[in-house]
């Protein structure tokens, strides 16, 4: 059995596609678009190795998601096991997000490519920042309707940020912000 190398699991949240939604961040790129949000997750080093079916009953046991948000890290650098997991999510009947940093064009058949939904392509280009659609960070991104569960109509969704304030004080951000806003938290700046 193929084990998936995850970055974090974020259980429930609004911020990471069309709905409320399971995100899964996984571990290792080899896209590294410079100015990404995440380069931790560049490394195929310090993720978390699980088997895919774990992964599967984590997620089917989160009440009231619509669906799954794939993110990375690159997730076609694990198209076998994320192929797995995301058929597995999809049969049970939620729905599944994925964004990569490669073009459609490019990404060879995959599992994880015919069981995605919702496919948001193209590298991220911090001199190109994306301000009218939500999740995505820079213009060139596209996104690719590949079943009938989406349309046009989740473009009126707006981006959201969320924080999150753990038991032990730690602080987890997940959602898109600009490198202004983000400063702006920081800085205790609350416009």
């Amino acid at each position: 059995m193929e084990l998936l190398n995850l970055h974090r699991i974020v259980d429930v949240t609004a911020a990471e596609g069309p709905g409320v939604r399971c995100a899964v961040w996984t571990q290792g790129c080899s896209v590294r678009c410079p100015g990404c949000f995440n380069p931790q997750t560049w490394t195929t080093r310090g993720g978390t190795l699980t088997p895919w079916p774990d992964l599967v009953s984590h997620v089917l046991a989160i009440p009231g998601i619509e669906g799954v948000t794939l993110l990375g890290g690159e997730p076609f650098d694990q198209p076998e096991p994320l192929g797995h997991f995301a058929s597995a999510v999809r049969e049970a009947g939620l729905s599944v997000m994925t964004f990569t940093g490669h073009v459609l064009e490019d990404l060879p058949p995959s599992k994880l490519l015919d069981s995605t939904d919702l496919l948001v392509d193209g590298p991220f280009l911090a001199d190109r920042p994306e301000t009218e659609r939500p999740w995505v960070g820079s213009v060139n991104q596209r996104f690719h309707f590949l079943t009938d569960r989406y349309d046009e109509s989740i473009f009126t969704t707006p981006n959201r940020l969320e924080l999150t304030i753990g038991v032990d004080g730690g602080i987890e951000v997940n959602g898109f912000a600009t490198t202004e806003v983000l400063e702006a938290l920081l800085e205790g700046d609350h416009r």
